[in-house]
C-alpha cells in the first residue's frame, strides 16, 4: 500500500525543527521581498517589463508568464533525481524554491492586476447563487491544490525532501489532486470573471497541470517501479473513478483521514486567503506589474 498522507503525530514533532522552519520561512520571504518584489532593489519589475515587451496582448503575456514558470518548475522537477545526486536533496530543494517562487509570485501578481483587462466574453455575476457556487468551488479546490502541506518540514528542507507514494485521504479520490484543484479553481474564476485574460490563464494553468499528471506518474514509475504500478491500479486521475469501479476500497472510517492537522491548516489558510483578498489586490496593484 501507499503512504498514509497528511499523517501528523504531535508526539513525533521536534520543537527545534519548527523553529528552523519559521526561521527559514522568514529568511525566504525576506529575500523574496528584497531581491524580487521591492521596486528599488528587486528584479521582479524588470522581469515583468521584459516579458511585457513581447506583445501588447495581456492574454499573450499571461500565457508566456505561465509557460516560463511551468518550464522552470516542471523542468526542475524532472531533473530532481539527477541533480539531487550532484548537490544533495536539501540544496536542490532550496534551489528549486528559489527559482520557482519568484516566478509564481510574478504570475499571480500579473493575473491579479490584469484579470479585468481582457475582452468580456460573458457576464454572469448577477445570476442568483452563482457567487456562492464559485466560492464553494474555490474553497474545495484548495483541499486538492495543496498536498504539499502533508509535510511542511520537507517543503522548507528542514526534513530531507522525499518523493512520496501517497495513497490515503484526498489521494483515494484522485492520484493527482493538484491538477483537479487547479481545474476547479480555473473554471470557477473564469466563470466569474468571464473574460479573455481569465480564459488564457486557465488554459495555461490547466495545460501545465495536465502535463504534470503525465510527468508525475513518469517520475513515480521511475522511482518506485512495481510499487507505483500497484498503486496506480488502485487509484485514478479522474476524481472518484477508482472508487466507483471498485478498484479503491474506502475504509468505513474514511472521514478520519481528513480530520488531521494538515487539512485543518488548509481550511484556515483558505479562509484567511479569502478574507485577505483586498490586501492581496492592493499589494499587487501597488507593484504596477
Amino acid at each position: 500500500t501507499g503512504e498514509d498522507s497528511a499523517k501528523f503525530e504531535l508526539g513525533e514533532q521536534k520543537i527545534s525543527s519548527w523553529i528552523y522552519f519559521v526561521g527559514i520561512l522568514g529568511a525566504v520571504l525576506f529575500a523574496l521581498d528584497i531581491l524580487w518584489i521591492e521596486p528599488s532593489t528587486g528584479y521582479g519589475a524588470a522581469f515583468i517589463n521584459s516579458v511585457s515587451g513581447i506583445s501588447e496582448s495581456k492574454e499573450v503575456i499571461m500565457l508566456v508568464l505561465i509557460f516560463i514558470f511551468a518550464l522552470v518548475h516542471s523542468g526542475m522537477a524532472s531533473l530532481r533525481d539527477t541533480c539531487e545526486k550532484l548537490m544533495g536533496k536539501r540544496a536542490y530543494r532550496v534551489l528549486f524554491a528559489g527559482l520557482s517562487l519568484p516566478l509564481a509570485v510574478s504570475t499571480v501578481v500579473y493575473f491579479i492586476n490584469h484579470r479585468y483587462d481582457g475582452t468580456q466574453l460573458w457576464q454572469v455575476q448577477s445570476i442568483p447563487g452563482l457567487h456562492e457556487l464559485v466560492w464553494i468551488s474555490n474553497f474545495i479546490s484548495f483541499f486538492f491544490l495543496y498536498p504539499s502541506t502533508f509535510n511542511l518540514l520537507e517543503v522548507a528542507a528542514v526534513d530531507k525532501p522525499k518523493l512520496h507514494l501517497w495513497e490515503t485521504g484526498i489521494m483515494r479520490i484522485t492520484r493527482h489532486p493538484q491538477m483537479v484543484g487547479q481545474v476547479m479553481w480555473c473554471l470557477a474564476h473564469t466563470l466569474w470573471i468571464g473574460n479573455s485574460v481569465a480564459a488564457a490563464a486557465s488554459v495555461g494553468l490547466i495545460g501545465h497541470h495536465l502535463f504534470g499528471v503525465w510527468n508525475g506518474d513518469r517520475r513515480l514509475k521511475t522511482r518506485y517501479g512495481e510499487a507505483f504500478d500497484a498503486l496506480k491500479s488502485r487509484t485514478s486521475v479522474i476524481p472518484f473513478a477508482a472508487i466507483l469501479d471498485g478498484r479503491q476500497k474506502l475504509p468505513k472510517d474514511y472521514y478520519k483521514e481528513f480530520i488531521r492537522l494538515p487539512y485543518l491548516t488548509i481550511t484556515a489558510l483558505t479562509l484567511g486567503a479569502y478574507f485577505a483578498h483586498p490586501i492581496m489586490q492592493a499589494s499587487s496593484f501597488n507593484l504596477h506589474w
